[in-house]
């Protein structure tokens, strides 16, 4: 695995490359954004890990102009800000995943492999199901293209993680889904602590293809998530 860190912390730097080097992956690290981003460009990477606050270019910055040029490559933020805003703004720039600073090197390493393989995994099926589709009463989701429309029209603003969670929610109507399973099942990675990437994507699908007349995607307390359109109430 070839991985690119952006992360202006030497120290963290060196923890990281030391379970890089235990784990058997060829890592490079650099310390200034705009270098980070450059370096990116003219390389051959399998996935990212970027911080938040760089120097001459920030993370989510670069987080965005990656995904205007590639759109699948598995990037994971690392970050200090621990709010909800803050995490959302880093996920809809096209994150797959984020780390809270101060953080476990077992932890990343385990968000690594799991949303590397996520990945892997994801590019096999999409090979394997070019011309697969869902289609329901109101939505049509195709694997293939990753487009989605709901009553014929597209949705056209999903990053790639809130498309792979809907997807899976519509492959399983009306199935109740905790969030670890969850993490587990659209992330690849067991549960490690953090059951707020799931609220927040949650919470940003239910903004982009929802209504208060049309809870697609509905809580069910104590348990966790579901998807039902058979309660969806005709707009005035």
């Amino acid at each position: 695995m070839n991985i690119l860190m952006i992360e202006d912390n030497e120290s963290v730097c060196s923890m990281v490359e030391m379970f890089f080097l235990k784990e058997g992956i060829n890592g490079e690290f650099v310390n200034d954004g705009l270098e980070g981003y450059q370096r990116f460009q003219s390389g051959e990477w399998d996935l990212l890990i970027i911080d938040w606050m760089l120097p001459n270019m920030d993370g989510v910055t670069i987080c965005r102009k990656i995904r205007e040029e590639n759109k699948t490559i598995p990037i994971i933020m690392l970050t200090a800000k621990d709010t909800e805003s803050d995490q959302v703004l880093g996920l809809e720039m096209g994150a797959d995943d984020y780390v809270t600073k101060p953080f476990s090197p077992l932890a990343l390493m385990a968000r690594i492999k799991a949303v590397s393989r996520r990945s892997t995994i994801a590019g096999k099926e999409e090979e394997a199901n070019r011309t697969h589709f869902i289609e329901t009463q109101l939505f049509k989701i195709s694997k293939d293209t990753r487009e989605v429309l709901l009553k014929g029209k597209p949705i056209t603003n999903l990053t790639p993680k809130e498309f792979d969670l809907l997807y899976y929610f519509i492959e399983h109507p009306r199935q109740v889904f905790s969030r670890e399973q969850l993490l587990e099942r659209v992330w690849g990675y067991q549960y490690y602590g953090d059951e707020r990437t799931v609220d927040v994507h949650i919470k940003r699908l239910r903004n982009k293809i929802g209504t208060p007349n049309q809870p697609f995607l509905q809580t069910v307390w104590g348990v966790g998530y579901k998807f039902d359109e058979s309660v969806v109430e005709d707009e005035a």
